[in-house]
Order: C-alpha cells, then sequence, then structure tokens
C-alpha cells in the first residue's frame, strides 16, 4: 500500500485518507473512490487528494479483519461484521473468558498492521460483553501477512468464554458471641447476589459454633446435595490450620490451599468433599467490593479446575484494594440510583432529500411529525428531554407548542449531524447516565420501544451502549453511555453515533423492535409509504 497526495485524475480505485468535501458531496475517511466520485472531486475544483493506493496483493481492511476473524477458533463468541478495520467479539453466554497468550502475541508480532486485543486471563464477562477485538490499522495490509495470521490460528483454540453453569450452593457460617446476626444476615445476602452473576442459588445455610467438630459436621451434611460449600468464619484464618481448614479434613475432605497472594482476599481457603468445593471464604467476602474470593468463585462456576499452583499464580494483578475491575453485588443497604437516562430529539436538518418541503412538520393523522416524535419521547421513560433545532427552527418551534420541551438551537445545523448530537448531549443535565438519541423522522417508533431500551441500559448500569435493531440489523434509537460523551464532542461533519460506536470499541446490546427501528421518511416516496402528507 502507497500513502499519499495524487492527482484527482490517478485516484481512481484508491481509498480516501481524509474526510473531504466536494460542493454538496461529503466523502468520509476510508472511502474507496469511483469515476463518478472523480469527476465530481475534479468539478469542484480539487487537484489532488491523500489517498491509500493498494498494491495487487493487499485487501482492505474490512476484508482482512474479517478473514483473520474467521480463522479463529473459539467457544461461545458471537463475531460481530466489520467496520472501519475492527471486528469485534462478543460472548455468547456469560462466564470466565479464558485466552492463549502466546497465540494472541505471535500474530501482534506479525507486523504492527495487524493486532489484536483481549481482555485479561480469566476475566468474568457477561452475555453480549466484548472480549476481543481484531483490528487492522492502516486502510489495508498485504494478504500474505493475513495469510501467515490466519494460519497461526488455525490450529489452535485462541479463547473461549467458559460458560457459567448454575449450582446448587450451601453456605456454613461459625458464630461467636462479638458476631451480629445482622452481619451474618447481610453476609447470605450478598452471597446470594455474588452467586447470581452465574445463575446459582443459596439454597440452604448452617449457623455453627466457631469449632472444628461443629463446622465439619455442617460442611459434610451440605455436601452431600450441593455442588458448592461457602464457609463464613467468625475469627480470621490466623493458622494453615485453623478452624476452616481443619474441619474440611476432619469432614474427610482435602485442602487445596490456604492462603493466596491476592489483596483483599489473602485469608481464602479452597478445598473438595468428595466432588464438591469448598471455599473458606476470607472476611472481604462480607463486603460488596471485588477481592481474591470471586477469582475462585467465578472460576469453579464456570468449570474451570483451580489448583494450589493457580492461586499461587495469582500475584501480578493481585492488588485489589485500589483497583475495581468489573460490576460487584450490591450492597442491599445502600443500591445505588438506577442510571438515568435523558432524551435528545434530532430536528435541526434540511430535509435536502424532500425537494423542498421540512419532512418534520409532513403531517400524520393531522399531526406535525416533530410533535408526534416529541411526545412519543415525553410518554417514555426518560428523565427529561431537549429538542434540536437548527433548519426552521421558529417553525419547529410552532409545531411543537404547548409541550413541556425545551429547545437547544443548533446554529451550526448546515455542517451535518454530528453539531446536533454536539448541541443536544452538551444541553444534557450533569446526572444523565445516558443520552437516548431519536431521529425525528422514525413515525413507527412508540414509547414502549423506548422504554424497553432504557430498561435494557438500566440491566447494563448505565456501562453500554443500546441500539434498536430490525431483523439482526441496526436501527435507530440509541442510547449513548456517558462514557462516550466527551467523544461527542469531537465528532465533525456528518458522522453519527454509528460511526462513534464503531471506532470506540464499546460493548453494544441490540434491541429487537420490529419494522419501526429501520422506518424513516428521507424521500417523499417514503413519507407517503409511512402515511404522511408533506406541507409546503
Amino acid at each position: 500500500m502507497k500513502f499519499g497526495a495524487i492527482p484527482v485524475a490517478q485516484a481512481k480505485g484508491a481509498v480516501l485518507a481524509h474526510s473531504t468535501s466536494a460542493g454538496d458531496h461529503r466523502y468520509r475517511k476510508g472511502h474507496r473512490l469511483g469515476a463518478e466520485d472523480i469527476a465530481i472531486l475534479a468539478a469542484s475544483g480539487l487537484s489532488e487528494v491523500v489517498v491509500a493506493v493498494l498494491e495487487p496483493d493487499d485487501l482492505g481492511e474490512d476484508e482482512a479483519a474479517e478473514a483473520i476473524a474467521a480463522s479463529m477458533r473459539h467457544r461461545h463468541v458471537e463475531v460481530k461484521p466489520a467496520a472501519t478495520g475492527r471486528v469485534n467479539l462478543h460472548a455468547r453466554e456469560a462466564g470466565v473468558f479464558t485466552v492463549d497468550a502466546g497465540l494472541i502475541d505471535a500474530i501482534n508480532a506479525i507486523d504492527p498492521a495487524i493486532t489484536v486485543a483481549t481482555l485479561a486471563q480469566h476475566a468474568t464477562v457477561g452475555k453480549g460483553q466484548m472480549v476481543a477485538t481484531v483490528k487492522i490499522i492502516p486502510f489495508a495490509v498485504a494478504g500474505h501477512l493475513v495469510q501467515q495470521a490466519s494460519g497461526l490460528c488455525a490450529f489452535s483454540e485462541i479463547f473461549v468464554v467458559n460458560a457459567f453453569v448454575a449450582k446448587r450452593v450451601g453456605m456454613v457460617q461459625t458464630v461467636l458471641p462479638s458476631v451480629k446476626a445482622s452481619v451474618l444476615d447481610k453476609t447470605s445476602r450478598l452471597t446470594e447476589h455474588r452467586l447470581a452473576r452465574s445463575g446459582s442459588r443459596l439454597t440452604a445455610e448452617r449457623r455453627t459454633p466457631h469449632e472444628v467438630p461443629a463446622v465439619a459436621e455442617a460442611a459434610k451434611s451440605l455436601a452431600r446435595d450441593h455442588d458448592m460449600v461457602v464457609i463464613f468464619g467468625a475469627s480470621a484464618l490466623s493458622d494453615f490450620d485453623d478452624v476452616i481448614p481443619a474441619a474440611i479434613r476432619a469432614a474427610g475432605g482435602i485442602v487445596v490451599r490456604s492462603g493466596m497472594p491476592v489483596d483483599p482476599g489473602n485469608l481464602l481457603v479452597l478445598g473438595h468433599i468428595g466432588n464438591t468445593a469448598v471455599i473458606g471464604a476470607p472476611g472481604c467476602a462480607r463486603s460488596p467490593k471485588e477481592n481474591g474470593f470471586d477469582w475462585v468463585l467465578d472460576r469453579v462456576m464456570a468449570g474451570l479446575e483451580v489448583t494450589g499452583a493457580d492461586i499461587a499464580g495469582m500475584g501480578v494483578g493481585g492488588l485489589l484494594m485500589e483497583i475495581p475491575t468489573r460490576p460487584q453485588p450490591r450492597d442491599l443497604s445502600a443500591i445505588p440510583s438506577v442510571p438515568k437516562v435523558h432524551a435528545v430529539l434530532l430536528a435541526a436538518g434540511r430535509s435536502s432529500r424532500m425537494g423542498g418541503p421540512n419532512k418534520l412538520l409532513a403531517l400524520f393523522e393531522g399531526k406535525p411529525l416533530v410533535r408526534r416524535a416529541a411526545e412519543r419521547v415525553l410518554a417514555s421513560k426518560a428523565e427529561s428531554t431537549v429538542v434540536v433545532s437548527g433548519h426552521q427552527a421558529s417553525r419547529i418551534r410552532e409545531a411543537l407548542a404547548g409541550l413541556d420541551i425545551p429547545l437547544a438551537h443548533n446554529a451550526d445545523f448546515a455542517s451535518g449531524l454530528a453539531s446536533s448530537l454536539k448541541t443536544g448531549v452538551s444541553a444534557l443535565p450533569e446526572d444523565a447516565a445516558g443520552a437516548l438519541i431519536v431521529l425525528g423522522d422514525m413515525p413507527e417508533v412508540l414509547p414502549a420501544d423506548l422504554d424497553r431500551l432504557i430498561e435494557a441500559f438500566e440491566r447494563a448500569e448505565g456501562r453500554a451502549v443500546v441500539r434498536a435493531s430490525h431483523d439482526g440489523k441496526r436501527g435507530n434509537p440509541v442510547i449513548l453511555p456517558r462514557s462516550l460523551f466527551s467523544a461527542v464532542a469531537h465528532l465533525e461533519g456528518d458522522t453519527g453515533a454509528r460511526h462513534l460506536i464503531e471506532s470506540e470499541g464499546v460493548d453494544v446490546i441490540d434491541i429487537e423492535l420490529g419494522a419501526g427501528a429501520a422506518i424513516d421518511v428521507d424521500t417523499p416516496e417514503a413519507l407517503e409509504t409511512a402515511g404522511g402528507v408533506l406541507q409546503d
């Protein structure tokens, strides 16, 4: 691939290195120029463009990323379509992610143009979470390099989402006069929440004196009809033959490991009574914050063997005191508030393909389209709504008269969609965890549809993009999490949320809404088909 400025007349088949405007036409970075494009660029007065010229052996960025991703062997992983030279891979099931680090390193060593990034070894993942991404950095890469990467993947499994298997769990809590019943009750509730991420259930609990015989009897009894037993000691482990490890042995079991190089979590005990795993929980497991107990618990729930050597190898990365790396079980006494979603209704466009009339003022059942859209957003669960105006702002304001809805005017609306997104997102309150971006020209999106998107965003605790879809194809509306707000501020031209989602590598949850997610009215024909009547 050759990169640089060349005469426009010689640019057919080349890939634009930068977004380029030619009169009313705007070409995005990465666009492959055809004969018609060359004529338009030349007619606008451009004499040269900065492009990437592909060699005969080169593969385009999307094709190369798809080829490498398709060659990978994995389990419980879904491969998403390529976009902007990137293929994202997502977990089909909740579980624990394991990866062949040597194979990843070998692929990344082939050439800087080819990159593969993954989550950390043994990361706990939710269903739908992104676990890996294949990214081609330039616009194209030599085909023989892609073949080399694909060849490495042919004979070895590169990564796996080890799916959780729901288990029946019994719990023993030992009691001393200094331990309050409220502490024991809270520990039970938090343990139930920890187990919930794997679909497991706490089905029995025993409270015993902090003595070896009592703990051994309770653990042995629970092990007969449970897949796992968790023991919380009223007193911390102070010796490798203290009450919990001694009780496991007294019950006829074996102790795999006492103590672990993870902080918090140092005082964990792992053992087995027959085929039933037994975990002596460290005191920090009474807190919802991540600790070594989570690491061992999740691996066992995912069917992974955890050996003494495995635990001994957890020291690097095991300092967790200031590093919360994933959503934690909630402390029921202080459940955080539901993430707040505020809506942005985009109504600033020029309706250029309508030949003059403003489509947002078209009548649907006697009501302007923009008002119809606004009323539906106001009827949803969104905390508040702001309408972004631009083209014919006074007429949009008149169409919304009487509705309790503020307008944010985008004076730069002619520059493209990005300016309207920036105007809308910047107008949201500081407590907005997500921005529900609603297009004003989608007549079939209902309040119930918007509520489904908001509910999915709430279930994701405000950490994912939630996008409407129809028959597996992406659509609108979309909810952007606050983590993307700063990226919105850097968008330019006619770039919208779709480009942002694809380029930022955020987790995406698609919600099937039916045909309404794909129906917009960009042309007179589409508007008439949808039941609208244009107004002058």
